[in-house]
């Protein structure tokens, strides 16, 4: 197997307000798009986010059991303390500080305006601990 992409997709109430969250704090810029859709790209990797209007037909208890819960689009950065400090100056609201896991990760988490949970990640190694790479 090949993968040459990774795309996340992603059911929302308004499309447009997901789109201006990711593309304005974010970095992220429309490669697709169409009446109810929107696919996302950034210039410095290969994975997307598609962003899809739910089907008003389609009720929430009719998608009960299908799907997964607690879902999070994660984007590991460099240097998160600079892009929490962007963040603020932007205006977007995140929800908290930056939060130092055990493991050696520090965490940011946002939320757009459709609930959609965005973690920004540094992996920082805890005392001791060997250096990671990435791949």
């Amino acid at each position: 197997m090949n993968v040459v992409t990774t795309k996340v997709s992603l059911t929302v109430d308004d499309v447009d307000a997901s789109s201006r969250f990711f593309t304005t704090h974010l970095g992220f810029h429309e490669v697709e798009s169409a009446e109810g859709y929107v696919c996302l790209r950034r210039d410095d990797t290969s994975a997307e986010i598609a962003l899809s209007e739910r089907d008003p037909e389609q009720s929430p208890r009719a998608w009960r059991g299908q799907g997964l819960a607690d879902v999070a689009v994660t984007l590991t950065v460099t240097d998160l303390t600079a892009e929490y400090e962007r963040l603020r100056r932007e205006g977007a609201v995140t929800d908290g500080s930056i939060r130092q896991e055990p493991w050696g990760e520090q965490l940011l988490q946002l939320t757009d305006p459709n609930g959609v949970v965005v973690q920004l990640t540094e992996w920082v190694p805890p005392a001791g601990a060997p250096e990671r790479t990435s791949s």
